[in-house]
């Protein structure tokens, strides 16, 4: 496969970054998406107003999604925040969640919903597999108290790409609402809300669409929406209230809103469309598969099976227990490119993320270095301490 890079891609003369991201958000970023960040705003003004209800209505257009059916409601902070913000906001004092569980970020959804006391249950499978939509459709159908289905779309914890095209259908079936964690997914993996019928979904401001953090989004069916008045537990968290100041204001925060981030944000949305989606999505396989089979050449092996790697983030097995991770993170800093600095997954693992502003040039870097790295500490360890203990 060939892949013809965007005009917006990065100057590597020009940047002043010490080094790239290989992180799934925050990413690397173009300059000229953080160059927005050196102009001031004023939250109050018509202009940024105006820019706030574009990114509302560029992020439906992202889902597929009319504005008749849906609306984005932007909150200040991480994804997270926007996934709490939503378990927070939408059950009622009665109403029950069931959470999909097969990662760090599933079991964030728990912690939350366990944290307000609100009644949730959860079907658990290794963070190897899929959410089994069979075991799913008996469990709703043994259990009719169930009125949310929540779970992560790509649990960036392996870099699972979970199917909620399978797990949709069911969820309608039983008269439940779908709730999906796709902060690391969306923008990048097409998601037709519409078509699964989704009533709430979360994203992030840092990850596919490559602007810097700050804000999650919210992105709620109307219908869905307007039943949860008055559920908030919060104050700052309603996402109804949010949503109705934006309506009310034509596009104004009900508290501060983060007016740099959301003018990179609005950047790098236009860079998106530049790029195209799809162009996007196809330099994120290309950069995922180049690392993940180089990296198994050198002896890393993948965490999970080919056919539920998503595209967004790899996991791979150390090569042996003397495997010094910080050692490794550090000289990977030091050689220009910064790796999340620890593992979600039960036993030790490296994870290698790919969105952002890289390339194949990168990826043919990344593995080279990784290389370079395993060489050096096999000659300074002696290699019996380096060779893949799976072999």
């Amino acid at each position: 496969m060939t892949y013809s890079s965007s005009p917006m891609r990065l100057n590597i003369q020009t940047d002043p970054n010490p080094f790239k991201l290989l992180t799934p958000g925050p990413l690397t970023t173009s300059v000229t998406v953080r160059e927005q960040m050196l102009t001031d705003r004023c939250a109050w003004g018509e202009a940024y107003k105006a820019e706030v209800q574009d990114i509302r209505a560029r992020i439906l257009g992202l889902a597929h999604a009319s504005p008749d059916a849906y609306v984005t409601i932007l909150m200040q902070g991480s994804g997270t925040y926007g996934v709490e913000a939503v378990l927070s906001s939408v059950p009622g004092k009665d109403e029950k969640v069931l959470v999909l569980v097969n990662g760090a970020y599933s079991e964030r959804m728990c912690q939350i919903l366990a944290r307000y006391g609100i009644n949730y249950d959860r079907i658990d499978c290794p963070y190897t597999e899929w959410p089994d939509a069979e075991k799913l459709d008996a469990y709703l159908t043994e259990h009719t108290d169930i009125d949310y289905v929540a779970m992560v779309h790509n649990e960036t914890t392996t870099g699972i790409l979970n199917p909620i095209e399978n797990i949709a259908p069911i969820v309608k079936k039983h008269g439940a609402k779908f709730i999906v964690d796709c902060v690391s997914s969306f923008a990048a993996v097409p998601i037709d809300f519409p078509a699964l019928d989704i009533d709430f979904a979360v994203t992030s401001s840092n990850k596919c669409v490559q602007g810097v953090p700050g804000f999650s989004v919210v992105i709620a069916k109307i219908e869905s929406l307007e039943a949860t008045k008055g559920n908030a537990r919060t104050l700052s968290l309603d996402i109804y209230d949010q949503w109705k100041a934006f309506e009310k204001t034509n596009g104004r925060f009900r508290y501060t809103s983060p007016t740099h981030v959301v003018a990179a944000f609005h950047q790098a949305l236009i860079e998106l469309e530049a790029e195209t989606p799809e162009k996007r999505l196809e330099r994120y396989r290309t950069v995922n598969r180049m690392i993940r089979e180089g990296m198994s050449k050198i002896g890393f092996r993948p965490y999970l099976d080919e056919k539920v790697q998503g595209p967004i983030i790899t996991t791979f097995h150390v090569l042996c227990e003397h495997f010094d991770l910080p050692h490794l993170y550090k000289w990977m800093a030091e050689h220009g490119y910064e790796l999340f600095p620890g593992y979600l997954t039960p036993e030790p693992t490296v994870r290698v993320g790919n969105i952002g502003e890289l390339y194949p040039e990168d990826a043919e870097r990344i593995v080279a270095l990784f290389a370079q790295y395993v060489a050096e500490r096999r000659a300074a360890r002696g290699a019996a301490c380096c060779h893949n203990q799976q072999q």
